[in-house]
């Protein structure tokens, strides 16, 4: 800051309008009307004071629909900060200041009262408004988020890429694997170029896989067509570290015999018995079993999401981060490097 810059800053704090506006948008933002409301001044003063406090460049603004947000200029460099810090103390303790921060909070209530009374009338109708804005899934996208983003994550039987194109902008890699060539070919088309999602061609009893590459494998709507699950999820506790673990996402046992006719069902829903029994066989520990929220528009059987670690990993995890907290080989030293189907 020049010299004739410290003085042009110390004349526009030294008003006393101006520095109420700048302590009123020191912490928060709002439009000429609040601001006008709050100092109890009219537009045309407020207007004037803006415009100068802009030009000196201490107070910035932002259009929102019809509306103009002001604020303080949130980075304001070191010289100016140090003035407006002297000026704002002052101004602060001062009984004008404290009334016109009673009317800013009266102004932030009645912004908090129009919400409310929106809720209030929406609440009945407020999942279909908000699927109907942003749609169904938002939330589940948006949970992807807490994923450890340097996960190494299996789609073991992941068909056209559906999960895995969710899945790869959250976690570091995605290795997906297919027996259907036909069904990976659609997953290239849908996956274009992503660079940290690998396409594999196999089968899930024989994965394409080196041991302990995966933090997390997921079998989703795979299980009820192989034939050997438990060889299935051998080779996904293979292709686990010993911290990982596995997720299932697959039908509950149902009345809709059709579907293996129809498309080629192996197995007419999975229990919670049946599946803790194949997984103790391919060396996992306890499962956690939850039936999954019916969704009223689908035809289909209920679904059912279930999680397991491999057993010999069981003791090591007691108290231990979540699966994936080291993140591929992490802790666990270098993998081995991963061997490709032909």
């Amino acid at each position: 800051m020049t010299r004739a810059d410290v003085f042009d800053r110390l004349s526009s704090l030294a008003d006393p309008t101006r520095s109420r506006l700048l302590l009123v948008l020191d912490r928060h933002e709002l439009t000429v009307g609040e601001l006008c409301a709050a100092l109890q001044l009219p537009q045309s003063t407020v207007s004037r004071h803006l415009k100068q406090l802009g030009d000196l460049r201490w107070v910035v603004s932002r259009a929102e629909g019809a509306s103009r947000l002001y604020r303080i200029v949130p980075r304001l460099d070191a010289a100016a900060r140090k003035l407006w810090h002297v000026v704002r103390d002052q101004v602060a303790a001062s009984d004008t200041a404290r009334r016109d921060a009673q009317r800013v909070a009266a102004i932030l209530e009645k912004r908090r009262r129009a919400s409310q009374e929106f809720f209030t009338s929406a609440a009945g109708q407020w999942d279909a408004l908000r699927a109907g804005l942003f749609g169904r899934r938002t939330d589940l996208v948006a949970l992807l988020s807490l994923l450890d983003d340097r996960l190494v994550v299996g789609d073991l039987g992941c068909g056209t890429g559906q999960l895995t194109e969710v899945l790869a902008p959250a976690v570091g890699r995605v290795i997906a694997v297919d027996a259907s060539r036909a069904m990976l070919a659609t997953a290239r088309r849908r996956l274009g170029d992503a660079a940290n999602v690998d396409l594999r061609h196999g089968e899930l009893e024989r994965l394409p896989i080196d041991d302990g590459t995966l933090d997390v494998a997921v079998l989703f709507l795979v299980l009820h067509y192989v034939p050997e699950p438990v060889r299935a999820l051998a080779e996904a506790r293979r292709a686990l570290s010993p911290a990982g673990r596995l997720l299932v996402v697959d039908m509950m046992p149902h009345e809709q015999g059709d579907l293996r006719e129809r498309m080629g069902h192996v197995w007419q829903g999975i229990g919670e018995g049946m599946l803790a029994e194949w997984m103790d066989e391919a060396g996992f520990g306890p499962v956690q079993y939850r039936g999954l929220p019916v969704d009223e528009t689908a035809s289909g059987p209920a679904l059912f999401a279930a999680t397991a670690r491999p057993r010999a990993a069981l003791g090591a995890r007691e108290g231990g981060p979540a699966a994936g907290a080291g993140a591929g080989a992490g802790a666990g030293g270098k993998r081995a490097t991963e061997r490709r189907s032909a």
